[in-house]
C-alpha cells in the first residue's frame, strides 16, 4: 500500500533551516498494523503528514496504492484524502453542539448521500468502535474521552478508507481508556484495515505488530512484533 523512497523533508525561512526528515525508506503492506514510534521532534509528525498526503517531501518518492502522490492534481490528492484515508488525532475534532451521529456523517453530506442513509451507515461505523447505542444522539460535549474518541474513529471509517492514520489516539485520555481505544484498532486491523499510529509512547506502540523507530529524521530500527 505504501512505499517511501529516500524521503527528505527540509523546512527553511529567511534565517533558518530545519531538515525534518532525512533519506526516510519503508514499506507497508495491505493490513498491516503499524506504529511509528519516536520522541518529540523526531519527524514523526511530518512523516504522518506526508503519509496522508496533507504535504509533500522536499525530495524522494511517495507511492500509495502504486500512484506517485507528487503527480496527483489539488483535486485528486483531496479525493485520496476523502476516500481512501481516514484521519484520527489526538484532540478529537468534533463539533461540540452536533450530535455523535451528525459528527460522524458530516462527510457524507458533501457526497450527495440521503440522510437515511447517512444515518445508517454512521450508526454502523459506531456500532463498530463499541460505542453504546444509547449515545447516538447525545451532544458530542456530553460524552468521556474515550467515547469521543470512539466517535472520531468511526468519522475515520465514513467512507470505508483502506488505510487509517492515528496521530497520538491516546494522547488525551487515561491509560485505561486509551488501552479501549487500542483494542478498538485491532479490532478494525482484523477486518482489514490498514493502521499506521503515530505515537511517542512504547506501551501504545507495542499494540501494533510492527514498530518503525525514528528520531532526528531517520529510521534507527524497524520491528516486528508478531
Amino acid at each position: 500500500m505504501i512505499e517511501i523512497s529516500d524521503i527528505t523533508k527540509l523546512y527553511k525561512n529567511e534565517n533558518v533551516e530545519f531538515l525534518a526528515l532525512k533519506n526516510v525508506s519503508f514499506k507497508i503492506n495491505d493490513g498491516e498494523f503499524v506504529a511509528i514510534m519516536g520522541p518529540s521532534g523526531s519527524g514523526k509528525s511530518t512523516l504522518m503528514h506526508i503519509l496522508g498526503a496533507l504535504d509533500t517531501p522536499t525530495s524522494g518518492r511517495y507511492l500509495l496504492d502504486g500512484q506517485d502522490v507528487a503527480l496527483l492534481t489539488e483535486d485528486e490528492l483531496a479525493d485520496i484524502r476523502k476516500n481512501k484515508i481516514g484521519f484520527v488525532f489526538q484532540s478529537f475534532n468534533l463539533l461540540p453542539r452536533a450530535s455523535v451521529i451528525r459528527n460522524v456523517y458530516l462527510p457524507l453530506v458533501y457526497s450527495g448521500v440521503s440522510k437515511e442513509e447517512r444515518v445508517r451507515i454512521a450508526e454502523e461505523k459506531l456500532s463498530a468502535t463499541g460505542l453504546p447505542e444509547t449515545h447516538f444522539h447525545h451532544l458530542s460535549n456530553q460524552l468521556s474521552g474515550g467515547q469521543m474518541q470512539r466517535v472520531a474513529i468511526a468519522r475515520a471509517l465514513i467512507n470505508n478508507p483502506s488505510l487509517i492514520l492515528a496521530d497520538e489516539p491516546t494522547g488525551n485520555l487515561d491509560t485505561k481508556t486509551g488501552d479501549l481505544i487500542l483494542e478498538t484498532f485491532k479490532k478494525l486491523n482484523d477486518a482489514g484495515h490498514t493502521i499506521v499510529l503515530i505515537t511517542h509512547e512504547p506501551e501504545v506502540a507495542r499494540h501494533a505488530k510492527r514498530i518503525i523507530h525514528i528520531r532526528d529524521g531517520s529510521i534507527l530500527k524497524d520491528e516486528i512484533l508478531r
